[in-house]
């Protein structure tokens, strides 16, 4: 769990940069229809859309690379940059020894199954730009001091951080060449299977599709119901004009339930957030879900929302899923239909509402008023009831408060020395990190941790979260304390 929380921290950072993307396609898809559904493309105006909607797409469409490179930041100690080129260089070694042009060529067999040749078209995805990142983070951790022999002492250090995590990559490409294809093929088995649930078989697709977002596998299924691999394609038929007379199930069924969801349960679920959380985040909180709230309405851009809080709060986001899910059956089984090219915004809405095989596109009023409500008062209860870390509600308590912190002295060093010597001396520390007001540490031993030692040291306070975690109150002065405790533990 404390794993997750670390690396949902680490995501803070790629998935703050997300909600200008959608803001951007939004405004672009309403100035240039035609960069969504084709045609000519004329005027100012619609250069402007036009230019607005790949400015957008050219962060959402790069967003794996983004999370390698903000979790191979975010998790490395003390937020060195070595990691993030480290995760960089991992992403491409991955995505490239395993793009299909390659594995068809080492694997011609892989060529003859559309399954596992779909797998490898879809590699490079948020999992595999994750799993970077987490390579790159923990090889910088782990060898960032490492000391090479003299005849190889330029790659010693901080150097020879990119060259471990080339190696660790090519070995996880060894395993993910053979494991990768049997995930998606099994996912793609269970679409085959749910199918013939009519209405339920929609729900529990729309569950999964979201529960399967931060692996990436989500693309396994959504090609099994919405294109021609099993011979449905939701999305292809219903775009063709055709209606449910043309096919052998009620056309739309498979994108309809999740525009309530998107439009209106995104932004519910961020009122939420909002309003539990903590005063002095209060509006740290609304500038990221507020605008990834607008992103999801416009255009259906959910990534924003979705990324920062599923590794915070993962008990949240599976409730965030199975509410897709129910709204899904009840949308399907009361009569909505409605489709998408991009996503469940309300632009696609607009445009498809037009195509025959739309149908009560006007409950989408009562069925959003109800998403909207529902996914409030759930993620309100489900926060306040399991303390659930969604952001405004990170660990980083009375946050103002603690910024108010005086230390003793200016002697940096000499209460990094006390802080030291109440942790059990520097061989009891296993890592260092600080926020904005603490001195984040991890130790070998706690029984080892005399808190009145490190409290004569001059500082507020001490908090043991966990059963190796000590962090100090030191307030704003703490990168001082932080670099001379670092200093003596070299």
């Amino acid at each position: 769990m404390k794993f997750l929380q670390k690396l949902g921290k680490a995501l803070m950072l790629p998935v703050a940069i997300l909600p200008i993307c959608g803001i951007l396609m939004g405004i672009g898809y309403r100035l240039c229809p035609a960069a969504m559904q084709g045609g000519d493309i004329q005027g100012a105006v619609n250069l402007i859309g036009l230019f607005l909607v790949k400015a957008g797409d050219a962060l959402i469409g790069n967003m794996a690379i983004l999370f390698a490179i903000g979790v191979g930041v975010g998790m490395s100690e003390k937020n060195d940059g070595t990691g993030g080129i480290a995760a960089l260089a991992s992403w491409l070694m991955m995505t490239t020894l395993l793009s299909t042009g390659f594995v068809t060529t080492i694997m011609p067999s892989i060529a003859d199954s559309a399954t596992k040749t779909l797998a490898f078209d879809k590699i490079a995805n948020p999992f595999i730009g994750i799993l970077a990142g987490i390579i790159g983070s923990m090889c910088y951790n782990r060898f960032k001091n490492t000391k090479l022999p003299d005849w190889l002492a330029f790659f010693s250090g901080k150097r020879c951080v990119a060259i471990i995590a080339g190696v660790v990559s090519i070995l996880a490409s060894v395993v993910l060449l053979f494991v990768w294809p049997l995930l998606f093929g099994a996912l793609v088995a269970l679409g085959k299977g749910i199918v013939g649930l009519d209405v339920v078989g929609a729900g529990i697709y729309a569950f999964l599709n979201r529960l399967l977002i931060p692996t990436g596998l989500h693309h396994a299924l959504n090609n099994v119901f919405w294109f021609d691999t099993i011979g449905l394609g939701d999305l292809q038929h219903f775009w063709a004009g055709e209606t449910s007379a043309d096919v052998s199930w009620s056309l739309g069924m498979y994108m309809s339930g999740f525009f309530p969801c998107m439009m209106f349960g995104i932004p519910g679920a961020a009122l939420a957030m909002v309003k539990c959380a903590k005063p002095a985040k209060k509006k740290v909180a609304i500038g990221l879900v507020a605008s990834a709230a607008i992103c999801a309405f416009i255009c259906g851009v959910t990534e924003p929302f979705e990324f920062g809080f599923m590794f915070l709060a993962p008990v949240l986001y599976v409730i965030y899923a199975a509410l897709y899910g129910i709204f899904t059956m009840i949308t399907v089984a009361l009569g909505f239909r409605a489709g998408f090219s991009f996503s469940a915004g309300a632009m696609d809405l607009f445009f498809s509402a037009s195509l025959p095989a739309a149908a009560k596109t006007w409950l989408i009023i009562p069925l959003g008023i109800a998403a909207f409500l529902v996914f409030y008062f759930v993620f309100l209860f489900a926060i306040k009831k399991f303390d659930l870390k969604t952001p405004g509600r990170e660990d980083d308590d009375d946050l103002e408060a603690e910024k108010n912190v005086e230390l003793a002295s200016d002697d940096f060093t000499a209460i990094a020395a006390k802080i030291l010597e109440g942790c059990g001396g520097k061989e009891n520390i296993a890592s260092i990190d600080n926020c904005v007001t603490r001195l984040r540490l991890e130790v070998k031993d706690m029984t080892a941790v005399n808190d009145k030692v490190i409290k004569s040291a001059g500082v507020a306070g001490v908090i043991r979260p966990g059963k190796t975690s000590v962090q100090v109150i030191v307030g704003t002065k703490v990168q001082f304390v932080a670099d001379a405790f670092s200093k003596l533990c070299e």
